[in-house]
């Protein structure tokens, strides 16, 4: 888990009642949303080798992680441990992609298409080709996330998050699926599948399926 303080709905990640199965969290200090997000920051690979295995010792069978842009590291997390490591919803991709006759079958919808890099999409084994959509900068669900505000209005969250999907219909028509980068964006998946009609995948879809 990065380290934060803004709510966690229903939905999240970093809310235990999201899983019907038991989670184990650790908190990864100093890990705040500008370090992991718009700094990419090396340093702090270490701390999160050191919390999953910290996990994995206390019976965690598997590893996920409370951020999408920790993609970048999957491969480093991965070869440390002897459990399952799944840093993000991007991992879905490549098999979406595959699976369609159509290039482009999968787009993303992420908190700050700025900082989502070529190099994110190439460590989840995904087309840097891939379509993506942010959420509108500076908007109140943006701020709240990567500012780590305290507070967070969730009808803003899930307007802006359907809002981010639509923007990337329009600019890609042809696209069937939709792949929630952020951990933060699960409670709004479904709001997104009724306004766009596509099939809507992120974290906690993958975590299920990959657990199944």
């Amino acid at each position: 888990m990065l380290d934060t303080r803004f709510p966690r709905p229903m939905g999240d990640i970093g809310n235990p009642a999201t899983f019907d199965f038991p989670v184990l969290y650790a908190v990864v200090a100093g890990a705040s949303p500008q370090r992991v997000v718009r700094a990419a920051d090396a340093s702090l690979l270490p701390p999160f080798i050191d919390a999953a295995r910290l996990l994995v010792s206390q019976g965690a069978t598997a590893i996920a992680t409370s951020c999408g842009f920790l993609v970048l590291w999957q491969r480093q997390i991965q070869q440390a441990l002897d459990v399952p490591v799944w840093t993000s919803s991007l991992l879905c991709l490549p098999a979406l992609s595959s699976a369609g006759v159509m290039p482009n079958h999968a787009g993303v919808v992420t908190v700050d298409a700025a900082s989502l890099t070529p190099a994110h999409l190439t460590a989840a084994g995904a087309s840097i080709d891939t379509p993506v959509a942010g959420l509108s900068p500076g908007c109140a669900f943006q701020r709240s996330l990567l500012d780590n505000l305290p507070t967070l209005d969730t009808r803003d969250a899930e307007q802006q998050t359907v809002a981010a999907a639509q923007r990337l219909l329009a600019a890609h028509p042809q696209l069937t699926d939709i792949v929630l980068e952020c951990t933060n964006m699960p409670p709004y998946a479904e709001a997104v599948r009724r306004a766009t009609g596509r099939r809507v995948h992120d974290i906690t879809t993958l975590i299920a399926q990959r657990l199944c």
